[in-house]
C-alpha cells in the first residue's frame, strides 16, 4: 500500500504522524441507504446453520475506559463483558436466537460513508438484505490484490480481511438498520475469527464471499443503539470459509468529548513514527506496512504507529483504532513464531482499554506448541502499566517435505 498524499476525500493530504485534528469516525453527513443496481428478485436465503463449536475463547474480560468525574447524560457504552449479559461466541454459546424468517426486503447498497471507510477501494461488503429485524445476509469481494489487505503468499488471501469485514458490517447495520446517527463513534471490545486457509486461496478471489450475520444482545439507546454482537458465517461458492463474532458499542458525540476530554485537547501533538522490524520478520511485503518497532528482549517490541497510513488511519483519531492492534498481534505472532507464512486459523483478541497515541505500547509474547502440527502465540499489549489488549492466535505449522536424495 503506498503512501497517498491525498487523504482520499479530496479535502488535501495530511503528512505521516503530523498534526490531527479529528477523531477515527468524526460526523458524516447523513447517510441515506443506498439501492443497490437493478437484478434478478433474490431468493429468501436459508436460516444459517449452526456453528459447530471451537475451543472455548480467551478470558481476559474487557474493561470499560475509565468515564471523566461527571458522568456525561448519555455515558459511553460498557463492556458486554462486564456489565451486560454474558457475550455471545459461535465458539461456546452456539448460535443467537432469531426472530421467525421474514420475507427477504430490497437489496440495499454498501457506501463508503456507512462503512467508515474514505475510499470505495476499501470496502468490502458490497450490499445486504434483511431476513428478519436481527438477521441480514451479505455479498462481499475480497480482492485480490489490495494495498494493505493483499495475499500473505502466492497462494491465500489475507485472513485479516474476515475481521475487516466483519467490523465494517457492524457498522453498516448499526446505522443503517438500528438506528445508530452518521456521528456515532464506534469502538469494538472483542473480536473472534475461525479462518479455514485452504478456503482462501488466490485463485478463488474473483468468487463474490456471501455471510449471513444474526444480531444478538442488542441494547438500546432511545431510537438509537448503545451496543450489540454481532456473528457472521462466511461461504464462497457454497463452501465455508470463516466464522467471526464481534461486540459494537456505540457513543454519542457529546458523550465521546466528554470521555476523551482530555486526550482531545492532545490532538494537535504530532505522533513520533518509529523505525519498524524487517518487513520479512512481520510478515508483510513493504515497511510502510509495518506496525511493530523494535524492544530491548527477544519476543517483545513496541507499537509502531503511523498516522498518515491510508488503511489503518483513513483520518485523523485520537487513539489507536482496535484493527491496528490486530494487525500488531498477527505480526507479533508471525515474529515470535518464525513462520512464514503464519496463516491462522484462530484469531481472538479482548480490547480493555483504548491504546493512546501518545505513550509508548509494549507488545509481549508467548509461544505455546499446545497440539502438533499447530503453533499458538499469545500477545498482549500494554501501556502505561495497564493492559490494553490481549490476543491468541493459532497456525498449523508448514508439513515438512522429505528430502528424496
Amino acid at each position: 500500500m503506498s503512501a497517498l498524499t491525498e487523504d482520499q476525500t479530496g479535502r488535501g493530504g495530511r503528512p505521516a504522524n503530523g498534526t490531527a485534528t479529528t477523531v477515527e469516525n468524526p460526523p458524516h453527513p447523513t447517510v441515506p441507504r443506498q439501492p443497490a443496481p437493478p437484478g434478478p428478485a433474490p431468493e429468501e436465503p436459508a436460516p444459517p446453520a449452526a456453528f459447530p463449536k471451537d475451543p472455548a475463547s480467551s478470558a481476559t474480560a474487557p474493561e470499560k475506559p475509565a468515564p471523566s468525574a461527571t458522568a456525561p447524560e448519555d455515558p459511553a457504552p460498557p463492556s458486554p463483558v462486564t456489565d451486560g449479559p454474558a457475550p455471545y461466541s459461535p465458539v461456546t454459546d452456539g448460535p443467537a436466537p432469531h426472530s421467525p424468517v421474514t420475507t427477504v426486503t430490497a437489496v440495499t447498497a454498501v457506501t463508503p460513508e456507512l462503512a467508515h471507510r474514505t475510499t470505495e477501494t476499501d470496502v468490502f461488503p458490497a450490499r445486504w438484505t434483511r431476513i428478519s429485524d436481527t438477521r441480514f445476509r451479505f455479498t462481499a469481494h475480497w480482492p485480490a490484490a489490495h494495498p494493505f489487505f493483499g495475499p500473505v503468499d502466492d497462494r491465500h488471501q489475507d485472513p485479516m480481511i474476515v475481521g475487516e469485514t466483519l467490523r465494517q458490517a457492524s457498522m453498516v447495520l448499526a446505522h443503517a438498520e438500528f438506528g445508530a446517527p452518521a456521528d456515532t463513534h464506534f469502538v469494538m471490545w472483542d473480536l473472534t475469527v475461525s479462518v479455514d486457509p485452504a478456503a482462501l486461496l488466490l485463485a478463488d478471489a474473483a468468487e463474490p464471499v456471501e455471510f449471513d450475520v444474526v444480531c444478538s444482545e442488542i441494547r438500546r439507546r432511545g431510537r438509537g443503539l448503545r451496543s450489540m454482537r454481532t456473528t457472521m458465517e462466511f461461504r464462497r461458492a457454497g463452501r465455508f470459509v470463516a466464522r467471526g463474532t464481534g461486540s459494537t458499542g456505540c457513543t454519542p458525540p457529546r458523550a465521546y468529548r466528554r470521555l476523551r476530554a482530555g486526550r482531545l485537547n492532545a490532538l494537535n501533538t504530532p505522533v513520533p513514527l518509529l523505525a519498524g522490524i524487517a518487513p520479512r520478520a512481520a510478515g508483510r511485503s513493504r515497511a510502510e506496512d509495518v506496525v511493530l518497532a523494535p524492544a530491548d528482549h527477544p519476543g517483545v517490541w513496541n507499537l509502531r504507529v503511523d498516522t498518515g497510513h491510508p488503511v489503518l488511519f483513513p483520518r485523523p483519531n485520537d487513539h489507536v483504532p482496535g484493527m491496528v492492534l490486530f494487525e500488531a498481534a498477527r505480526q507479533a505472532a508471525t515474529a515470535a513464531s518464525g513462520l512464514h507464512p503464519f496463516l491462522p486459523v484462530t484469531l481472538k483478541a479482548d480490547f480493555a482499554h483504548y491504546a493512546e497515541l501518545h505513550s509508548p505500547c509494549r507488545i509481549e509474547t508467548e509461544v505455546f506448541d499446545e497440539r502438533p502440527g499447530e503453533v499458538t502465540v499469545r500477545v498482549s499489549g500494554r501501556q502505561d502499566g495497564a493492559s490494553v489488549f490481549t490476543a491468541s492466535l493459532t497456525s498449523a505449522r508448514p508439513a515438512r517435505v522429505r528430502s528424496l536424495s
